[in-house]
């Protein structure tokens, strides 16, 4: 009878990188990239990428040749954490199948490596994503999303310039999708996604979303803030001049200003609807500034349009800042977006020399690399597998929280 093969490190790696892209739904949809700069030497934790970010112009009418500045913008994204497993394998483990020995030892390693990454990917949203929509009850208070509230996600990531294709994603907490399964199966065609909604209890295509569940949804906290004004007009920038507020405001707050408009990102057109910032640091009772997400880019004047302009106007003195969630409250962040929203990099890792096996392999956009050496003081073949990565919230602009209640009825 012919002996067990022994698996070799290369084997394992390469099935250990397919299964981290795809044991974390998240993950799976969103921008991923590899870096092959580091091939040869390896990436260290602080080594960063230049990534270019969208060139914005504005447009001419008339024959009068007017030229303007190409203002290019880059972001660095630092490839800032490293995240691993480690394990000890015995040399019967070794000599299983491939199949067997991903399912028992390799699948668990890998869905928990990708949610952890995804749940630091996923924590981005509370200081980049600015833009909320909700439904409330007659007190104004946050309850579960319906048809209307999707629909107002999509409507907001279009006045956002948010590209259709490849398709929308809307990443929901399993009791936001258990709400939305029930309330909504009933309205969608064609008749074979309403019996696979069924069948598997999971929101499918719909309304322009693919959804999916993932447990790394965030909940938050909402600050106490009452009250604060605008202290000086004409402000543009990341950080709002405010009077002393009343009450804090957290990290991940959505406000807004009176009569500070969005505008479409490419048309530069005011939407009609009020601009919603995110709060971008924890910001106590009675101070004077708040930063912000987006920026302020207003015109100097109305009619006038300005590359990356955000707002049609800036805020007018002691114009109102205002919550656009209740004062206190807790909520889900479900999150509607363009994968291109979010960038999640990694490059290869160091491979060391006088060590018994190692291996790098890379796999759609992800790099992971594993070792395995005999630990003298434990008897013991000990192997890690660790991803070097950096996450970047790009176009932040290109995400809508839907906001859904934490009280389970």
């Amino acid at each position: 009878m012919a002996g067990n093969t022994i698996l070799t490190i290369d084997m394992i790696t390469r099935a250990a990188v397919s299964l981290f892209k795809n044991s974390n739904m998240f993950i799976r949809n969103i921008n991923t990239q590899y870096d092959d700069q580091f091939a040869i030497d390896g990436a260290k934790i602080g080594d960063t990428l230049r990534i270019r970010l969208p060139n914005d112009f504005t447009v001419r009418t008339g024959t009068a040749l007017s030229i303007q500045d190409t203002s290019e913008k880059f972001t660095s994204l630092a490839l800032r954490t490293q995240k691993g497993v480690d394990v000890a394998f015995s040399s019967a483990e070794r000599a299983l199948k491939l199949d067997d020995y991903s399912e028992r030892v390799l699948l668990p390693m890998m869905n928990d490596l990708a949610g952890n990454i995804a749940a630091d990917v996923m924590s981005g949203v509370e200081t980049n994503v600015s833009n909320l929509v909700m439904n409330t009850d007659s007190s104004g208070n946050i309850i579960n999303p319906n048809q209307y509230t999707i629909l107002k996600a999509g409507a907001s990531l279009n006045d956002n310039s948010a590209p259709m294709m490849p398709g929308r994603k809307l990443v929901q907490n399993q009791w936001t999708e258990a709400a939305l399964v029930s309330s909504l199966t009933g309205l969608f065609n064609p008749t074979p996604q309403i019996g696979e909604q069924y069948r598997t209890g999971q929101m499918k295509n719909a309304l322009g979303f693919d959804f999916f569940m993932d447990q790394t949804v965030i909940n938050h906290t909402t600050g106490s803030f009452t009250a604060g004004t605008i202290s000086g007009g004409s402000q543009q920038g990341s950080t709002l001049t405010v009077g002393a507020i009343t009450g804090t405001l957290n990290a991940g707050d959505i406000i807004t200003i009176d009569n500070v408009n969005a505008v479409n990102w490419v048309f530069k057109l005011t939407t009609g609807n009020l601009r919603q910032f995110v709060v971008t640091a924890n910001v106590p009772s009675g101070a004077t500034s708040i930063p912000i997400f987006p920026a302020i880019v207003a015109p100097p004047s109305a009619g006038v349009f300005v590359q990356y302009q955000s707002v049609d106007s800036s805020p007018a003195n002691s114009a109102a800042v205002r919550l656009v969630t209740p004062a206190n409250s807790v909520y889900r962040k479900n999150l509607a977006y363009a994968p291109e929203a979010v960038t999640l990099a990694t490059a290869d890792l160091v491979l060391p020399r006088g060590v018994h096996e190692a291996a790098r392999r890379e796999y759609d956009g992800i790099s992971i690399r594993m070792i395995t050496d005999y630990v003298l003081g434990t008897d013991q073949l000990a192997t890690r597998l660790d991803v070097i990565y950096g996450y970047q919230w790009l176009r932040g602009q290109w995400g809508v929280i839907v906001a859904d209640t934490t009280t389970i009825t």
